[in-house]
């Protein structure tokens, strides 16, 4: 009896969610507990990054970013804290820190790299994309009703290339592949707390209080 080559024996699957956290808020966690609930993800870890290529430095250092997160999943089992990007010179690429989980779970886990509709938009100026596939699934999370806009051709056949048709083969298919899954639209951004901040605003409500507070006593990302 021939065996289909592209169902692999189910294993766990680890959600990893990257990003600068300047601050880490309630739009990153609610979708990381979504998606972990959707997907039926063993665990989502959460991984700075040190020196983001896309953007200019954060105004907080890597290490106030990370325990801000540390701060922020706390009270949450499912959530980890990596800090591998800290440790690592130069840019941190995503493809680099894939490779390296990728590496150290020896088949004994299935990756899925997190984000959002707009970043994968995006991600073709990204180091490598293409080769992403290599190491995980990616997992994109979209808002009820929105509309993949992207004026790429090349993302879109690659999408319509490596799109996935249910759920269930982020756990059986051993080729890596993209979901779509759609999550609650909640519309909080790092980029506004900030500016929140830096007029001395209070931006509660929108990021833990743990980490509010961190941020007051660090006089962190104000004027």
């Amino acid at each position: 009896m021939s065996v289909n080559p592209t169902i692999a024996k189910p294993v766990p699957l680890i959600g990893v969610m990257g990003g600068t956290f300047d601050p880490i808020h309630f739009g990153h966690l609610r979708m990381a507990q979504e998606l972990a609930d959707a997907l039926k993800l063993a665990e989502v870890r959460f991984i700075p990054a040190a020196n983001p290529p896309h953007r200019d430095q954060p105004m907080t250092s890597a290490a106030q970013r990370a325990e801000m997160v540390a701060l922020a999943i706390a009270d949450n089992p499912l959530f980890k804290l990596d800090r591998r990007e800290l440790d690592r010179e130069g840019y941190s690429y995503t493809i680099d820190t894939l490779q390296s989980l990728h590496e150290e779970l020896q088949g004994k886990a299935r990756l899925c790299l997190l984000m959002g509709l707009d970043a994968f938009a995006g991600i073709t100026s990204w180091h490598r994309w293409q080769d992403l596939l290599q190491f995980a699934h990616i997992v994109v999370a979209s808002r009820p009703n929105a509309a993949f806009l992207a004026d790429c051709s090349t993302l879109h056949q690659f999408l319509q290339d490596h799109i996935l048709t249910n759920a269930q083969q982020l756990h059986e298919q051993s080729r890596y592949g993209i979901w779509m899954q759609e999550i609650t639209a909640l519309d909080i951004s790092a980029t506004k707390i900030r500016y929140q901040l830096e007029q001395g605003l209070m931006p509660r409500y929108l990021l833990p209080n743990e980490v509010l507070s961190y941020i007051q006593q660090h006089k962190l990302l104000a004027e």
